[in-house]
């Protein structure tokens, strides 16, 4: 795996990690987000209907979480999970909880980590995880980490020793690692601990890149449990100590203004569940990121109208949990869509959107019928990667300050 650089802006990153998977043939552009999978599947679609969607992210994560239950059967297959999902010409990542599902506190001991799954939390020790992993036979994976140390909720001790115990589990993953012949080849990411504690942040980066990584995942950062602003601080910090040459990827990052926010950070990769979550309370994904919008558009913004007639200067509180609807989002359960013919974004070329209204989405919620959550989902995913298209076209052409404003709606 290389990652190729161009000269940008100090902070930002664009470019292309190439030579990916165990085959090195395969490609990603950088910044860009990873498809989300749960069970190795992309939540109401098919194989059939992801086709639909054109060109899909060159990397698929499958939390370990959704298939941890499953070892027994993965081990019996022996040709890993991407080939058991039918997940055909990808690389696969492997990430320890799942960003779309709560993940208790307060489980993990100096041994282990506790990983919450469809049949309860799982007890891992570093043996057990590399084990697991050895079963899901991933392109690549995060080691074992102690994420439990929570920003404004954790003393300085705590936290140090969420830093300490995370390095010895790197240390012991990158031993096993080493000796397991079903991972040979793949890569393995260190994790960057430290909750909101600058000088365990910054030790931690600095530690980990001493280690024989491939890459490093930023824990502990994720929507609903840290200010905007101190996030923006402590990912600067962090990555001015990591090696400019390996991908960094943020964990459970998804809202369209931390995304850009940490891309000014030097962030890599993100997480694909936003579109998932959004998915799921019945909501499409209806943000701007066009930095030259048609001239109907424009009109209806200087008179602070969106689309779907509210407001473009919503407000919106940093601190939201997975279940709270966003600015970014249009809430299709709502009877005001009863009676509206139009697509959901006005100018998407999903399927959906070239196929259907915003009234047949809202009849489709209100009776409760699963082509809503494959129509949306098809929305969805199509409408965040053409976000990520423009946050790259945006970095290349030097207008990233003029992409926020259109995302924000300033």
């Amino acid at each position: 795996m290389k990652l190729e650089l161009r000269g940008l802006a100090p902070g930002t990153r664009l470019g292309v990690l190439a030579g990916l998977g165990r085959s090195g043939t395969r490609a990603m552009e950088v910044p860009g987000c990873l498809l989300y999978t749960h069970c190795g599947s992309v939540p109401h679609l098919t194989h059939d209907t992801l086709d639909a969607l054109g060109r899909l992210p060159a990397v698929t994560q499958l939390p370990l979480a959704t298939v941890a239950e499953h070892q027994e059967v993965l081990e019996a297959f022996r040709e890993g999970a991407a080939k058991l999902a039918g997940l055909h010409d990808t690389v696969l990542f492997c990430s320890l909880q799942d960003p779309a599902a709560p993940c208790p506190a307060g489980y993990n001991t100096s041994k282990s980590v506790s990983l919450w799954s469809a049949a309860g939390r799982i007890e891992l020790t570093v043996p057990k995880y590399v084990a697991m992993q050895a079963a899901v036979r991933p392109d690549w994976y995060q080691s074992l980490a102690d994420g439990d140390a929570q920003p404004a909720g954790s003393s300085l001790k705590r936290v140090r020793r969420s830093v300490e115990r995370t390095l010895t589990h790197l240390d012991e993953c990158v031993l096993l690692h080493q000796k397991t012949a079903e991972l040979v080849g793949a890569e393995l990411f260190g994790v960057v601990e430290g909750a909101d504690v600058r000088e365990e942040r910054v030790r931690s980066a600095r530690e980990t890149a001493k280690r024989p990584v491939g890459g490093f995942v930023l824990d502990g950062f994720q929507s609903g449990v840290m200010d905007q602003a101190l996030r923006a601080q402590l990912i600067a910090a962090v990555t001015a100590e990591l090696p400019r040459d390996k991908p960094r990827l943020v964990l459970g990052v998804g809202r369209p203004d931390q995304v850009l926010s940490c891309v000014e950070g030097g962030v890599d990769l993100f997480e694909g569940f936003f579109p998932f979550v959004a998915t799921e309370r019945g909501c499409a994904l209806c943000f701007r990121f066009a930095m030259e919008p048609d001239p109907e558009s424009a009109v209806q913004e200087q008179n602070g109208v969106t689309e779907d007639g509210g407001s473009s200067r919503t407000e919106d509180p940093e601190h939201q949990d997975l279940q709270q609807m966003t600015r970014f989002e249009m809430n299709l359960n709502d009877r005001r869509y009863r009676d509206d013919l139009r697509p959901l974004v006005v100018g998407c070329g999903c399927y959906c959107c070239r196929n259907h209204s915003r009234a047949y989405l809202h009849h489709l919620l209100v009776t409760k019928e699963l082509l809503a959550g494959v129509l949306l989902m098809l929305h969805n995913v199509s409408h965040y990667s053409s976000f990520f298209s423009s946050v790259r076209e945006a970095l290349a052409t030097d207008r990233l300050e003029t992409l926020k404003s259109v995302v924000l709606g300033v």
